[in-house]
């Protein structure tokens, strides 16, 4: 991979609320879009970053695309949209891709007024085993969003154990507080039944994906042969 990874857009201003919206985006589809896009409206934020990761610690197993077409697919699929804008900072840093390291980031370097992390359910049940897992709702706000095919748990199951001595429940609110003030929060949406495996499946099989994903992400992975059986990725 030798094409250079762009810069960091403009930081927001102080005042912003910004989400973080991580993961493997292998690849990026409409799933990703309308879920990022329900968070933004339902918690008024003023920008989305989406942040493609260069080696999840909890996906090692699993086949990823060069780095270079995950950011451009992102780069693609987001384009038009004031609203959502693309950090590099998990590809450009070395060794693996830690969400807690890069809430840090975006706290010190884009120093926004309100953060919030944005998260499925399937992996919010699992953080405990993340690294540095407590200090994430120490640094912002959590968003917990549902996913399809997976049930959200009833409220007072909602919380993992590993995070309930540092929370209490708000409920006036119907929300979790954690003692910086920060809140856990989880929240429906009405998501696109669409997964990145099926769609990698799909192209290994020559079916379509027209409608899974946008019409550029489309023409990228054609054109770069991406997930295709007969051969390697081109890069």
């Amino acid at each position: 991979m030798n094409e250079r990874l762009p810069r960091e857009p403009d930081p927001p201003s102080m005042g912003e609320r910004v989400g973080i919206f991580g993961g493997t985006f292998n690849p990026i589809h409409f799933g990703h879009l309308r879920s990022a896009e329900v968070i933004r409206e339902a918690f008024q934020l003023d920008r989305v970053y989406f942040v493609p990761a260069a080696r999840p610690p909890h996906k090692e197993g699993e086949h990823l695309a060069a780095p270079v077409h995950r950011l451009r697919m992102v780069e693609l699929a987001v384009a038009g949209n004031p609203f959502f804008a693309v950090s590099t900072v998990e590809l450009e840093r070395e060794g693996k891709s830690y969400s807690v390291d890069t809430i840090r980031y975006f706290r010190t370097v884009f120093r926004p007024g309100a953060l919030f992390f944005i998260l499925g359910i399937d992996a919010f049940l699992e953080i405990h085993s993340w690294k540095d897992f407590a200090d994430i709702p120490a640094l912002c706000h959590v968003i917990v969003t549902s996913r399809p095919g997976i049930t959200m748990p009833p409220r007072d199951r909602f919380l993992p154990v590993a995070l309930q001595a540092a929370f209490w429940y708000d409920s006036a609110c119907d929300l979790y507080r954690h003692k910086t003030g920060h809140m856990i929060v989880s929240y429906e949406i009405e998501g696109l039944n669409i997964s990145a495996s099926t769609i990698r499946e799909k192209i290994r099989q020559g079916k379509s994906v027209r409608y899974l994903v946008p019409p550029a992400v489309e023409s990228y992975m054609a054109e770069h042969a991406l997930y295709q059986a007969r051969g390697v990725l081109r890069c």
